[in-house]
Formats: structure tokens, C-alpha cells, sequence
């Protein structure tokens, strides 16, 4: 009766054991049922997968128009600028254009008292009455000389010292007109203008003593502000994309919903040796006055159009030192795809533009923008388990069913079970084994 109660106990054990089994292999095949399939660097999912809902893909774009996205800072045109300097010393005895004045060419812009500049009128003055007087000598000289009173090089002596007169005459005469005609000798100097404009900077105050080789900022600078320049800083790298006469489309932050249309005038010829920039220089209409000279802007300068595609940023990812994107294959299907993209400053500024694609990819493609790094997590993993698999395989004893029995008697070489042997298959061959288990004393 004990043996038989034992036995009972044994074979209730097993079949809870098998049901188990059974109830692991359903669960098994049902989660392979819902696991994507990976084939090399392709992954299938099933139709009814929640994973593609997650899946987000885009187009590969067409070529697009590029632009090179360059911050600077606006500047006086110089040359619509003069910065007003005063040629002799003096002190300042009226100021008559302030910052904001608008000008026009020849305006006075402030007075001074100057005995230097009464020394040049008083040797225009001087310069005038010895040409009067020698042009006086040479002519009673050539009368002499006529009526054979006067020997000849008397004669030769007036007409040089006439000559000398006038060049002197025209010195003085040119140098008092350059800085201002005054008939009087009143050590007066006026400080004008010579451009239209307006007053943008005054360094000067009533009174205050000045010399020409004084060392200090201008006493006026004088432009119109009617045009800036822009000056900008480019890098090394895009020397060869800029070239002279592009558009350029500024924008600042105080106006950060308008545009400012100019044009690139110059690239310098060098590098700067300190911060390896390369400058370049643009102007920009401003009729109305709202740009401002030192103020801060973001210049974009249009460049050929490029003749690659383009793809999202977001669908590039590194693995090791390539760069890949998932393109969609098929329905369900996704292919993992090496590419080559250019990085230059262009794609790297302009990233909402995407990555310029050298190779790898064609326009109208769809690839992964969302979940591509999920899949390249599965890949890898899927490579893994495959390399684990085939070391062990390799390693480990062969299942031997009863074809291997046979081969094994016969003296064939026993070879490794080319799939591994599931529960299922396993099961049937553990019941009998159990059961005559179970009635062993």
C-alpha cells in the first residue's frame, strides 16, 4: 500500500511537472510571436506590433538652397565717415554742431583761437606782397634791359626772383585754403565738415586747449548713417563656399521678427593669426536709421545651391567610427544602412536644414527619425546572442537522438545537431523515463 501511495505521489509530480513544462513552452511561443524578426541588419516587426506605433520616419529631402549662418557687428561705413581732427593748436572758444546735429559739407562745427593758424594767414599775406614786388622788379628790369641800360644777368636775376614770389605766393595761398580762405589775420579757425551727414561723436569742450599731435580721439566724426558696414567673423573652413557679391540677410535681436538685406563687399586676404578667423566685410542699406553702428547681428549668407540630399539629423547615429540610418524597407521592415555625411560649419549651423548626404542614401527614401537607436540596441543584441550561440555549439556535447545512436554504432562521426532540440521534442522522451523512475523501491 506504501509503494502504491508512493507511487501515486511520484506520478502526480510529474505531470504537474510536465504541465509546466508545457505552459512555459505556450508562453515561450507566444513572446517569439510578438519579438521581431532580425535578419542580418534587417528587423521585422509584426503587423500587429505596438513598437511601430513608436517608429516615426521621414523622407529624404531634396537639395536644398544653403546658407552660412556668421555672427558680427555693424559699423560706420568709412567711406561716408570723416573724423574731424584740427590741423593747427588753439583753444576752443565756440561749439557749434552737437552729437545728433545734422550737417552739411563745409558747416562749422566749432571755432578756435589759433596763432599758429594766424602765422600761415600772415605768411599767405606776406607770400602775396612779394610777388607784387618782384612781379614789380622784373618789369622795370626788362624796361632797362630793352633800352640797353640794364646788363643781361640783371635781367636773369628778376625773372628768378619773380619765380620763387609766386611759387611761395601759391603755397601759402593753397595751404590757408585747404584749412579755410580769411582775408583778415584774426587767428580765428573754424573746424567744418567736409561730407554731408550727422554728428555722431563730439570730443571737445569750450576752452579746452588743443594740439595736432596730441594723441586723443577725433574732435568730431561726421557720417551718414544712411549705410552700415557689416563685419564679420568666418572661419577657415569656409573660405572656399564665400564669394564676393553674395546676399546677405541680417538679423538682430532688438528686431527679431524683421530682415536687413546687403551684400558682401570683401574678404580679407589673410588669416588672423590670433583667433584663425578670416574677416569679411558687407554693407547694408538703413534709410530709416534702425540699425545702429556696435550693434550685435546674425548675418546669413546665401551660397550655391547644394547638390547633394538631405537627411534629418535626427536619423544619423555612430556606431563605433561609421555613421548608420534605419530606411524603411518594407511594410514592417527596417534596414540598417551605412551613410557618409558632410559635417562642415554649414550643416552644423543650419541643423534644421539637415546633414548633407555624400553617400548611402537617395531622395524619397524614408528613414528612422524615432526608435532607430531602440533598433540598433536590438541588432547588437541579436549579433551577440548569435556569437554566444555558435561558441557554444561548438563546445558543447551534441544531443544524441536515435539517428546519432545509430551512426555511432555504425562508426560515423557524431556531428552536432544543426538546431538546437526544443522542449517539445524533449518532453516525450523524459514521460517513460519518469514513470519507471517512479515505481523503483
Amino acid at each position: 500500500m506504501k509503494n502504491i501511495l508512493h507511487a501515486i505521489w511520484v506520478s502526480l509530480m510529474i505531470m504537474l511537472l510536465c504541465a509546466a513544462l508545457a505552459g512555459c513552452e505556450h508562453k515561450a511561443a507566444l513572446a517569439e510571436e510578438a519579438k521581431p524578426t532580425i535578419v542580418g541588419d534587417a528587423i521585422t516587426f509584426p503587423a500587429a506590433s505596438p513598437a511601430l506605433k513608436n517608429i516615426l520616419t521621414e523622407k529624404v529631402a531634396a537639395p536644398l538652397d544653403r546658407e552660412l549662418n556668421i555672427p558680427g557687428r555693424l559699423v560706420w561705413d568709412e567711406d561716408r565717415t570723416v573724423r574731424v581732427f584740427t590741423p593747427f593748436a588753439g583753444r576752443v572758444s565756440k561749439i557749434v554742431a552737437n552729437v545728433g546735429d545734422k550737417v552739411v559739407k563745409g558747416q562749422v562745427l566749432a571755432e578756435l583761437q589759433s596763432p599758429d593758424f594766424a602765422a600761415a594767414q600772415t605768411d599767405a599775406r606776406k607770400a602775396q606782397s612779394m610777388l607784387k614786388l618782384g612781379k614789380q622788379a622784373l618789369g622795370r628790369v626788362k624796361e632797362l634791359a630793352a633800352n640797353g641800360v640794364a646788363a643781361g644777368k640783371d635781367l636773369q636775376q628778376a625773372e628768378a626772383d619773380y619765380a620763387n614770389a609766386e611759387a611761395e605766393a601759391n603755397r601759402a595761398t593753397a595751404r590757408l585754403k585747404l584749412y579755410g580762405d580769411s582775408q583778415n589775420i584774426d587767428q580765428r579757425f573754424n573746424l567744418v565738415s567736409s561730407i554731408t551727414g550727422t554728428v555722431v561723436e563730439r570730443n571737445l569742450n569750450p576752452g579746452q586747449e588743443l594740439r595736432p599731435d596730441q594723441p586723443n580721439a577725433p574732435q568730431f566724426v561726421v557720417t551718414d548713417p544712411a549705410r552700415l558696414w557689416v563685419q564679420l567673423d568666418a572661419t577657415e573652413i569656409d573660405l572656399r563656399l564665400l564669394t564676393l557679391g553674395a546676399p546677405i540677410s541680417i538679423t538682430t535681436n532688438q528686431y527679431p521678427d524683421d530682415s536687413f538685406t546687403g551684400e558682401l563687399k570683401q574678404i580679407a586676404d589673410f588669416i588672423d593669426p590670433l583667433s584663425r578667423s578670416l574677416k569679411l566685410r558687407g554693407v547694408v542699406p538703413n534709410p530709416e536709421r534702425r540699425l545702429k553702428a556696435e550693434m550685435f547681428i546674425n548675418a546669413r549668407i546665401a551660397l550655391t545651391k547644394n547638390e547633394f540630399p538631405t537627411v534629418s539629423e535626427k536619423a544619423v547615429f555612430l556606431d563605433g567610427m561609421q555613421r548608420f540610418v534605419f530606411v524603411k524597407t518594407g511594410p514592417e521592415t527596417f534596414t540598417r544602412r551605412g551613410v557618409k555625411v558632410a559635417l562642415d560649419s554649414i550643416n552644423m549651423v543650419a541643423a534644421q536644414n539637415g546633414l548633407k548626404v555624400l553617400s548611402g542614401l537617395h531622395e524619397g527614401e524614408e528613414v528612422v527619425i524615432t526608435g532607430n537607436l531602440l533598433m540598433q540596441q536590438m541588432v547588437a543584441a541579436a549579433r551577440m546572442d548569435e556569437d554566444v550561440l555558435s561558441k557554444t555549439v561548438k563546445s558543447a556535447p551534441a544531443i544524441i537522438g536515435k539517428d546519432e545512436v545509430q551512426a555511432g554504432k555504425s562508426g560515423a562521426a557524431i556531428k552536432p545537431a544543426s538546431n538546437p532540440r526544443s522542449a517539445a521534442t524533449v518532453l516525450p522522451s523524459l514521460k517513460p523515463m519518469l514513470f519507471n523512475l517512479a515505481h523503483v523501491k
